[in-house]
């Protein structure tokens, strides 16, 4: 009986030889590869080492408010929350670059925020003022239902009267 293999017009090797050879070159090839690629990417590792990956911290902070408090007043123990925020998380995280606060308060059910801060760590590190890095919501005050203080100039503590004079007698 005669036996047949499939190979192509120029091949001449039967093709199950081909495989082992080709198996063969393969893991040659691989063991090769491996053996220059590990080493080359322990050189760039060590070489250039990659860039740390850095990250916005993001605090939401809730207050409410105290009985007699007025707005002014609120605003500046929210400035005070945030400051204090910002800078625990500038000391918790080495990796923390950028932090955002927002700074709610609640009255008698009404929450609104009253202010945002955004800062980075090296504009934190120049002026940890968080005045200088605060956006401030308008309209808090009327959301949280607070009535704006009336501006009133006290008045004198002693009154005097005037007399009126007339000065064209006719």
């Amino acid at each position: 009986m005669i036996r047949s293999y499939a190979h192509q017009p120029s091949s001449i090797i039967p093709f199950s030889v081909i495989g082992q050879i080709a198996r063969k070159i393969r893991i040659v090839q691989a063991g090769v590869l491996l053996l220059c690629a590990v080493p080359l990417w322990l050189a760039v590792d060590a070489i250039a080492p990659q860039i740390v990956q850095a990250y916005t911290a993001r605090v939401d902070l809730a207050i409410d408010r105290l009985p007699d408090e007025n707005y002014e007043t609120i605003l500046r123990r929210a400035e005070t929350a945030a400051r204090a925020a910002a800078q625990r998380s500038f000391d918790q995280d080495i990796l923390v670059t950028d932090v955002s606060i927002i700074v709610s308060v609640q009255n008698f059910g009404a929450i609104a925020p009253v202010l945002a801060l955004e800062v980075t760590r090296p504009e934190w590190r120049k002026r940890p003022d968080p005045q200088s890095w605060v956006t401030y919501f308008k309209t808090a005050r009327s959301l949280l239902f607070l009535s704006p203080q009336p501006t009133t100039n006290p008045a004198p503590a002693t009154t005097t009267r005037s007399r009126a004079i007339n000065v064209n007698p006719r």
